[in-house]
């Protein structure tokens, strides 16, 4: 992109021109003025959130420059470090709410600003989002069981272990795949029943995480002044919308193995623990792996996930979604279909099919004469390409959206965020 459309510079203009006043009357002064509007140059006008935010706040694009954060690679843990210096002194869920969505603003920012400069590939982005919701899940998760056992004791189970509860992230979560705007799919597990001790009204372990789940659900799902942390979806669980917040351990697998169903296998490929009891929850998974992935070639699973297919294309035709880069003809739900209905047919036979990126498994695939290399090339390639078009869909407004935009000039600045001229 040599120069911007007209358009498009007058709208940068007017942004960079609130920024400049903003950054004034709060007395907010940057070393590079020339560096730093060159950067926003390739950023404002792709994003309305990104703008808005530095202009509501200047303050925070200073610290995230000042800090070289915009301009530097994130490592694994820092969101957890950056969490463990921000909540030593939290007393109160109130400072805990804020807290938590000023530093998911700040990260979005951050986040958004390094994919759109061209200075994060795909794999960065869909990584700093995970490691950021990762973080907030298990940091809130810690500050409120804590909370909750000097309210209602400490929840025991078989020989009086201490109990903790197991958070799962399914989906793009659970794959390490999360995108801008997603919903965090979660599932919530505890080991044991029994009940609480130390208290001089001990209540059931269930109702304890019952109400530890609503807390954490509150937490970061409501919307306050200072926006949300992240939309939780929980529907996957059990029974789905009718069935409890959690369930033991027993239960849970007593479930899966009378009553789980085909689609609920696809689901769980991705699964992955994110907070709470990290070695109970791997020894749920140990345990539902046998559900998943059975132990013989699973022809079966074809039907299954044509139905399942078919059932979201018709959805997509009653609802008029043309254009949905998600679950559209061509879309990132096709490519995962392709190489997940490898993974159900096999993945109890060949384990390194049991995989959670949709990348790893095409070139498993691939390697193992499967399907050509041609089509793992193709595959993999429409993936980056569409992913990386789901961000910049996203990160204009910080929307949950897969609609290509109809309006002209939109779909010009959605195709110039590309690198397209066009």
């Amino acid at each position: 992109m040599k120069t911007l459309p007209s358009e498009l510079k007058n709208d940068f203009d007017k942004k960079w021109q609130r920024f400049l006043m903003a950054a004034e009357e709060r007395r907010v002064f940057f070393a590079d003025m020339s560096d730093l509007r060159a950067a926003a140059l390739r950023v404002f006008p792709f994003s309305d959130f990104v703008a808005n935010s530095c202009i509501q706040s200047p303050a925070i694009l200073m610290d995230l420059y000042e800090s070289d954060d915009v301009r530097q690679s994130y490592h694994s843990r820092t969101y957890t470090d950056k969490l463990e210096a921000l909540l030593t002194q939290v007393e109160e869920e109130k400072q805990l709410e804020q807290i938590l969505r000023n530093l998911r603003r700040r990260e979005m920012i951050r986040i958004a600003w390094r994919d759109l400069s061209g200075q994060a590939d795909l794999f960065e982005t869909t990584s700093d989002l995970t490691n950021l919701a990762d973080a907030c899940i298990d940091h809130a998760l810690q500050l409120l069981y804590d909370r909750q056992c000097s309210l209602y004791g400490v929840p025991v189970g078989t020989g009086g272990s201490r109990q903790q509860l197991v958070v799962i992230g399914m989906g793009k979560l659970g794959g390490r795949e999360l995108n801008f705007s997603s919903d965090v799919d979660l599932i919530y597990a505890y080991p044991q029943n029994g009940k609480t001790t130390g208290v001089e009204k001990p209540v059931s372990n269930e109702e304890f995480f019952m109400r530890l789940c609503r807390s954490l659900l509150q937490i970061l799902g409501k919307t306050t002044e200072d926006g949300l942390v992240f939309r939780i979806d929980l529907r996957l669980r059990p029974y789905g919308d009718n069935g409890p917040l959690t369930m033991s351990f027993d239960a849970m697998e007593e479930y899966y193995q009378h009553q789980g169903r085909e689609w609920e296998r696809y689901a769980w490929i991705k699964a992955r623990v994110v907070a709470g009891d990290k070695a109970g929850g791997a020894k749920l998974l140990e345990k539902l792996n046998p559900f998943v992935y059975r132990r013989y070639l699973d022809f079966g699973a074809f039907e299954s996930l044509r139905n399942m297919k078919q059932k979201i294309t018709l959805e997509i035709k009653r609802m008029g979604m043309r254009g949905n880069i998600k679950l559209g003809r061509g879309g990132i739900r096709e490519i995962e279909f392709f190489g997940q209905i490898f993974q159900l047919i096999r993945g109890g036979v060949t384990p390194p099919l049991q995989e959670r990126s949709i990348l790893k498994v095409l070139a498993y695939l691939a390697s193992g004469n499967y399907i050509p290399q041609k089509v793992c090339t193709e595959l993999k390639n429409a993936y980056i390409f569409l992913r990386n078009l789901e961000h910049r869909l996203q990160e204009f407004s910080d929307q949950q959206t897969h609609q290509l935009p109809s309006n002209q000039s939109a779909r010009l600045r959605l195709a110039l965020s590309m690198g397209f001229e066009s």
